[in-house]
C-alpha cells in the first residue's frame, strides 16, 4: 500500500509546476520512502510453518502389505486410502539392487514409509516401477531371474529355516521329541500335564515290553 502511495506522489510532483506544491509532494514522498525502509521483513519462521503444512504432518510406519509373483517380477501391494488423489511426485519409490523403500508424501495430512532391506534375490532398478492404484500403491520389482521367490526377504527365509529344522530332523524318534518339546514349552498347565501323562504312560509300555525300546 505505500509503495502505490509512492508511485502517485511521483506522479503528482512530476506534473507539478508550483513551488509550493512541489516542496509539498516533496516531503511527502521522502515520508514514504522513509516509512517504507523501516518496514519489518517477513519472519522466516512464518514460510518454514507454511512449507511445513504443505508437506503433512508426521511419518507413519507401513506394517501391512500383500504380495505375489509372476515369473518376471514380485508385487508388493499396500493399502492406502485416498493415495489416488495425491499428486504423481508425491508417491516415491527408491529401489536397490537387494531393497526398495515407499514414501508417500502429505496424504491427510501425514507422510507414510515403508523400507525392505535384504530382499531374498537380486531385483532390476531400472526394470521396477510402482503404480498407484485406487486406495492402494502396487510396488514391481522386477526379478533378474525367472526363478520362484519363496519369501519376500532374507530373514524371512532364515526364520522360517529354523521353524523347519524343529520339526525335520534324520532320526523320527528325535523330531517327535523336538515336537513335544516345543508343545511342552509353549503349551499351558493343561498341555503340559497332557504330554507328562503321555510321556509316563510310554514309559511304562516300555518297561512292560509292550512296544520295543527302540522306538
Amino acid at each position: 500500500q505505500l509503495q502505490k502511495d509512492l508511485e502517485e506522489v511521483k506522479e503528482l510532483l512530476a506534473n507539478a509546476t508550483r513551488k509550493r506544491v512541489r516542496d509539498v509532494l516533496l516531503a511527502e514522498k521522502q515520508k514514504l520512502e522513509l516509512e517504507i525502509k523501516n518496514q519489518p521483513l517477513p519472519k522466516p519462521k512464518d514460510v518454514t510453518e507454511e512449507e511445513k503444512s504443505s508437506l503433512g504432518g508426521y511419518t507413519v510406519k507401513i506394517n501391512n502389505y500383500g504380495w505375489d509373483q509372476s515369473d518376471k517380477f514380485v508385487k508388493i501391494y499396500i493399502s492406502l486410502n485416498g493415495v489416488q488423489k495425491l499428486p504423481a511426485e508425491n508417491v516415491q519409490v527408491n529401489f536397490t539392487e537387494r531393497s526398495f523403500d515407499l514414501l508417500v508424501k502429505n496424504l491427510n495430512g501425514k507422510n507414510y514409509t515403508m523400507t525392505f532391506n535384504n530382499l531374498l534375490k537380486p531385483i532390476s532398478v531400472e526394470g521396477s516401477s510402482r503404480k498407484i492404484k485406487t486406495d492402494m500403491v502396487l510396488v514391481m520389482c522386477k526379478k533378474k531371474r525367472e526363478e520362484k521367490w519363496d519369501c519376500l526377504t532374507q530373514v524371512e527365509k532364515e526364520s522360517k529355516e529354523k521353524e523347519k529344522a524343529v520339526y525335520d530332523t534324520t532320526d523320527p524318534s528325535e523330531g517327535l521329541m523336538n515336537i513335544l518339546k516345543k508343545m511342552y514349552a509353549e503349551g499351558d498347565d493343561e498341555m503340559k500335564r497332557t504330554i507328562n501323562k503321555a510321556w509316563v504312560e510310554s514309559r511304562e509300555k516300555q518297561y512292560k515290553g509292550d512296544i520295543p525300546m527302540d522306538i
